[in-house]
């Protein structure tokens, strides 16, 4: 009878020297108590090592799927005829089936291999780096079942687009309470200024609206509004504050533009992410929409497995429950409605376009999903032709065919929408 073994740097074959002590389970422990007493037992009829971790991995990889490996195959070449004890039944049945020999898997067996492993080094020549190649063995298994690729970790968009969500509220919050505070000194300057990093860098270089003639605002305004906000800072209608006040007000001008440079830092991150993870799909929407979508779904791959009319509306499921329950007509569009694609189309035309983007965005998804190639020829090819769909549907003349817009695009081509101003 043989057994057999495996272990992180080879497979190995042993022989049962004393059958009749392997049928006492409950006892069996007591014969491996000393290597001595586990040789009276077994004996190694052959070993075969495994030349690197690639073929340790492969040779793990087949016998977890109960597969019959390369590996196996040669060291049970000549175990014709001869019963063979496994560690696993579903392995023991694809050996039989593949080399015709038969296999056992018991309790015994298992207290068997139980005794072989406490003394494996001293039976086996592989020195003293069992344990080393156990752990890399292990950690290769691992990347293996997983497949796992540190550049497609779509958590890390999902993260980043609920902070970014995050930001633009707080920020929101806090420039509109700038505004108001600031608004009794100087309430001209709001409409002058309406953008929210713009006023408060324009607060802290000035201070008393009284200091505006005499300071310098090129570096923070343009030319224009610069000396509008001068003028009008000559006859405004405010309050006067004092010191203490303004201390307080410049505090919060900082905390502004703090929250609006880490917004703009956020978004440059969330735009390579993109481009790294989901290229195709970032050509098709953009990085904002395409990163909501990510995010209301789950994961990319979540995301991929959804129909294309389930992408349509995604992110109006309250819409679409309140319709059915009402019986009235279900939305048209979802998130997607906040791609620029579906902003060039007329308002009448948006239903048509939201449906054709997203049939697209749904395969372009699927390619940066489970694809392994990082092309936007996909997403370049997909766009064009809902660009051309909409000049169909507005009666302007065809710009060409989309392949050849595809094939003249570089690789790397990757388009982005303008960015959204800072709130």
């Amino acid at each position: 009878m043989l057994v057999l073994f495996e272990t992180p740097g080879g497979l190995a074959l042993f022989n049962v020297l004393d059958e009749a002590k392997i049928r006492n389970v409950d006892d069996l422990w007591r014969s491996f108590e000393t290597q001595s007493q586990a040789q009276k037992i077994i004996s190694l009829n052959k070993f075969v090592k495994f030349e690197d971790s690639v073929e340790a991995v492969a040779a793990a990889a087949s016998m977890v799927e109960c597969k019959v490996g390369k590996t196996l195959k040669k060291l049970l070449k000549k175990a014709e005829g001869e019963t063979l004890g496994v560690a696993d039944a579903k392995l023991g049945a694809a050996i039989k089936e593949k080399l015709s020999i038969n296999c056992i898997c018991d309790s015994s067996i298992n207290e068997l291999l139980r005794g072989i492993r406490a003394h494996a080094e001293s039976f086996l020549d592989v020195g003293s780096s069992l344990k080393s190649m156990q752990l890399g063995l292990a950690h290769g298994l691992s990347r293996y079942k997983l497949k796992f690729s540190p550049d497609k970790v779509d958590t890390m968009i999902v993260q980043a687009i609920g902070l970014l969500d995050d930001l633009d509220k707080e920020l929101n919050t806090y420039a509109m309470r700038l505004k108001e505070w600031y608004g009794w000194h100087f309430p001209e300057m709001m409409k002058i200024v309406p953008d929210n990093l713009m006023y408060a860098r324009t607060v802290q270089r000035m201070g008393m609206r009284t200091s505006a003639k005499a300071t310098d605002l090129s570096a923070v305004l343009p030319e224009e509004l610069e000396a509008e906000v001068k003028e009008s800072a000559e006859i405004s209608m405010g309050t006067e504050i004092s010191e203490h006040d303004l201390d307080n007000i410049l505090m919060l001008c900082e905390q502004v533009v703090e929250l609006g440079e880490y917004r703009a830092q956020l978004f440059s991150y969330l735009k390579n992410r993109m481009a790294a993870i989901a290229p195709n799909l970032t050509v098709m929407v953009g990085e904002l929409v395409g990163a909501r979508l990510i995010a209301h779904a789950g994961s990319l791959l979540n995301l991929a497995k959804h129909p294309a009319s389930t992408v349509q509306i995604l992110g109006a499921e309250k819409a679409l429950f309140r319709a059915l329950k009402t019986k009235h007509d279900t939305p048209k569009y979802g998130l997607i409605y906040h791609a620029s694609l579906v902003g060039q189309a007329q308002p009448k035309h948006k239903g048509k376009i939201s449906r054709i983007l997203a049939a697209k965005c749904s395969l372009s998804v699927r390619v940066d999903a489970l694809s392994d190639s990082d092309q936007v020829t996909i997403g370049i090819e997909s766009r064009h032709k809902v660009e051309e769909r909409i000049r169909q549907l507005e009666g302007r003349p065809l710009l060409g065919d989309a392949r050849a817009a595809a094939a003249r695009a570089k690789p790397t081509d990757v388009y982005y929408p303008p960015a959204v101003p800072a709130a």
